[in-house]
């Protein structure tokens, strides 16, 4: 059995969820680094245009998650786990939950991944 390369959790899972009935379809973007940090970045499904740079890791809740092929490959070895933290998100301008809620990545290596 293939292990997911990026999961969420409980408390994203319910995340994605609210911002779906406020935005319709979602998708994610793992962010690399510069002004937004290395971050989950959700947008209404479209709304960032998907390169042939970019790898879909998997989804969660549904939404496709991407990264970059470049950024995959330091991570390759990597799962990634989707998760919320409080408070604002700062200077990225992934959506957010109505208390500022945001995702933040958390991840964990891999010994042996298929």
């Amino acid at each position: 059995m293939e292990t997911a390369k990026v999961t969420a959790t409980e408390s994203a899972l319910k995340l994605i969820n609210y911002l779906k009935t406020q935005h319709g379809e979602l998708m994610f973007y793992q962010s690399g680094g510069c002004c937004d940090g290395s971050s989950p970045m959700c947008f209404p499904d479209g709304e960032l245009i998907i390169g042939d740079g970019d790898i879909l890791l998997g989804e969660i809740g549904g939404c496709p998650f991407y990264i970059a092929a470049q950024q995959y490959k330091y991570w390759q070895h990597t799962q990634l786990i989707i998760d919320v933290a409080a408070g604002p998100g700062g200077s990225d301008f992934s959506l957010e939950g109505p208390d500022g809620e945001r995702f933040i990545t958390r991840s964990r290596l891999f010994a042996n991944m298929n």
